[in-house]
């Protein structure tokens, strides 16, 4: 097991109920007049094509350019260019899903904007433990909710495939997902995704040993769990996909799958070793997708 039961168990949990949440903003956007906040709402398929010929690749153009820029900043250490993108996003995401849970009223584009802003401030720019993973869970239903209306069941399908092999690159081959997570948290001080700081057994019995004083010299070896972005957001477009073509059930089955298969790597991996996510929730999302497909 590459983390301890209660932690383990505190990743899952975090991401069943990001998964949830998800759900519930996908299904507002995507009934009829519950546009996206900020002019953010994708154009609409006049027919299925468009779906590969059009939606498709743009969305794989654009993760492309977004990660080739990504690199570029860090490369050059552009940590103040990095933080206000992230700070953007992290605005506008978090505007989407305040947004899907208050009913219509006057203004509310502004007024979830004003609830959102500080939020991504202290997120960003102070680096809140709880701030940060709070606000995590909303950020990925928000921007599920844009790429959802842009895809269906066989685009979707392609899509994993594609973000699961170039996960196996770049952990186990290229190293870059390992050097980017680093470079985010030890540098830039900000993490897309889960961040669970957390002492072994060990380091704990230690702490409660050592003299007050000690604790403000000493350094303190704390273990790390993460858990990336993408990891998350991925199975929630999966399942805002399956929503809004096969129904709840369907949604709910690639939720399901997505978590077994998140939890399997969980209790396999080996402490101290990388691990692409994506291939083993992708492969839990395809056995919920086919069992939905004899059921539903």
């Amino acid at each position: 097991m590459k983390h301890n039961i209660k932690i383990t168990f505190f990743l899952l949990s975090m991401f069943i109920v990001t998964q949830f949440i998800g759900i519930f903003v996908v299904n507002h956007y995507i009934q009829a007049g519950n546009n996206l906040p900020y002019g953010m709402s994708p154009p609409q398929a006049e027919q299925e094509s468009d779906f590969f010929t059009s939606f498709l690749p743009s969305i794989i153009i654009a993760f492309i350019i977004a990660i080739v820029v990504l690199f570029l900043l860090i490369k050059f250490n552009a940590e103040a260019v990095l933080k206000v993108w992230f700070f953007v996003v992290v605005a506008i995401a978090l505007g989407i899903t305040f947004s899907s849970l208050l009913p219509n009223f006057a203004n509310k584009e502004l007024f979830v904007l004003i609830v959102a802003l500080p939020l991504a401030f202290f997120k960003i720019f102070q680096r809140n433990f709880i701030v940060h993973n709070a606000t995590e869970l909303l950020i990925y239903p928000g921007i599920a909710a844009v790429f959802v209306p842009m895809l269906n069941i066989w685009t979707i399908i392609i899509l994993l495939i594609l973000i699961s092999f170039y996960d196996m690159w770049a952990v186990w081959h290229s190293g870059i997902m390992q050097r980017m997570a680093k470079y985010q948290i030890n540098k830039l001080k900000v993490f897309s995704g889960f961040f669970l700081p957390y002492a072994s057994k060990q380091v704990r019995e230690k702490i409660r040993n050592m003299k007050k004083s000690e604790l403000k010299t000493k350094k303190i070896k704390v273990n790390l769990a993460i858990l990336g972005g993408g990891d998350v957001i991925f199975p929630i477009i999966t399942a805002g996909v399956a929503l809004k073509t096969l129904g709840l059930g369907a949604a709910l089955l690639v939720i399901a799958g997505a978590t077994l298969g998140l939890a399997y790597l969980f209790f396999s991996a080996e402490k101290k070793k990388f691990y692409p996510a994506m291939p083993f929730i992708t492969i839990g999302i395809f056995v919920g997708l086919i069992i939905s497909y004899f059921l539903f």
